[in-house]
């Protein structure tokens, strides 16, 4: 699997010269890394451990899976940030890593209400935690034995991916985009505490062109930026076997990048150094991404408190849940939205073009597109989510 950082870098002279090591590195897989997502549909006998096993497949920035999980009594879970698994440089005030948290809760709850049960959540039940997040709850949730609705989208939670692939030249109608927003938001819980987000979305080439330049230009931006790049690069994971033990982050494993990490073109270091194979292949691959979008949406709030941020992450998910329904891909291009120093003007920009202004926020951009749907990405398995009592 090639996700957010794989480079588009010939590999068939690093396979040849490998010889009789070319065996060794086509047999290795992330089978290990992958083993939660089958596991989420054994289950584990208590509810709250078989809802939880599915919301730790949620989207979440850089896959830092940033949830602890504790179980309180016999019906409730408290849900808090692991710190250690905050994003400093890429995310400094912590919203993007909020807004995955809140992906996890709709996802949590979901799962619940197939199950019979009701999950009750209230989000930062000792407030909100500004300007960062800190050892507070991001939310407690009480699962009851209900006549619940259970939700439509909630069978593609095994199916939902992120497609970090070019997609192909097929267009994108609005009346997909249409129907994607019904099926992601009409008849939508609302549990956040947050005023409704809006979705919008254009398939207009000039302004699709505008936005793929913008995106390009942001990228860009965060590579140039030595703190920023110096933290997803610190975050790679080259290789199945660097995976299979540390199965969060950005991965790059197959054939081509085992290869290269063996022959000394890829790793971390050559990541960082500008000029150098890796470095500007990972600039070529994403550009690629940027520039094979056949539509752009956006998700918006109207304010930009922590409430604010779980509902864009619920409203995130559903809008992936519908687009695996639909067969489109779904990829976020979330650096123009960051918030570090050398984004600023991309960012500016940014809400300028789309037309919003403060106290309104762009929560999240996405391309979309069509492309074959990959394997699902590594996740750590729910045991080791639990803080143990």
């Amino acid at each position: 699997m090639i996700t957010r950082r794989a480079l588009l870098l010939t590999g068939g002279a690093s396979l040849a010269v490998l010889g009789g090591a070319g065996t060794y590195v086509l047999s290795k897989d992330i089978d290990p890394a992958r083993a939660p997502w089958e596991a989420a549909s054994r289950g584990f006998g208590d509810i709250r451990l078989d809802a939880a096993a599915y919301a730790i497949l949620a989207p979440n920035p850089h896959n830092r899976q940033p949830w602890a999980i504790e179980l309180k009594g016999e019906d409730r879970l408290v849900l808090t940030c692991d710190l250690d698994r905050l994003l400093p440089e890429t995310d400094p005030p912590n919203r993007q890593i909020t807004i995955g948290l809140g992906a996890f809760l709709e996802l949590l709850r979901q799962a619940a209400s197939e199950k019979g049960y009701e999950a009750r959540i209230t989000p930062f039940p000792e407030g909100e935690p500004y300007p960062l997040l800190d050892e507070r709850p991001i939310a407690e949730v009480v699962f009851t034995r209900a006549k619940v609705r259970r939700d439509p989208l909630f069978g593609e939670a095994l199916a939902r991916r992120t497609l970090r692939d070019n997609f192909s030249s097929k267009p994108v109608s609005p009346e997909v985009l249409e129907k994607l927003r019904a099926l992601a938001f009409d008849g939508a819980p609302d549990w956040a505490g947050a005023a409704p987000g809006r979705f919008a979305w254009s398939v207009e080439e000039e302004r699709v062109e505008a936005l793929k330049a913008l995106c390009r230009e942001g990228w860009l931006a965060e590579t140039s930026a030595p703190a920023p790049h110096a933290e997803s690069t610190k975050l790679t994971r080259i290789g199945a076997s660097e995976v299979n033990a540390n199965p969060d982050g950005i991965s790059l494993t197959g054939p081509m990048m085992e290869a290269m990490q063996l022959t000394g073109l890829l790793s971390r270091e050559k990541m960082d150094e500008k000029g150098s194979l890796a470095h500007q292949g990972t600039l070529n691959f994403y550009n690629g991404l940027i520039d094979s979008a056949a539509a752009f949406g956006w998700l918006t709030s109207p304010a930009n408190t922590r409430a604010d941020q779980l509902q864009a992450g619920a409203d995130w998910l559903r809008l992936n849940l519908a687009a695996t329904r639909l067969g489109l891909g779904f990829h976020p291009l979330s650096q123009v939205l960051q918030e570090f120093p050398e984004m600023a003007p991309h960012y500016e920009r940014c809400h300028a073009m789309l037309g919003i202004s403060a106290p309104a926020r762009v929560q999240g951009l996405f391309r979309f597109g069509y492309a074959a749907f990959p394997e699902p990405a590594p996740r750590w398995p729910l045991q080791s989510r639990l803080i143990a009592l």
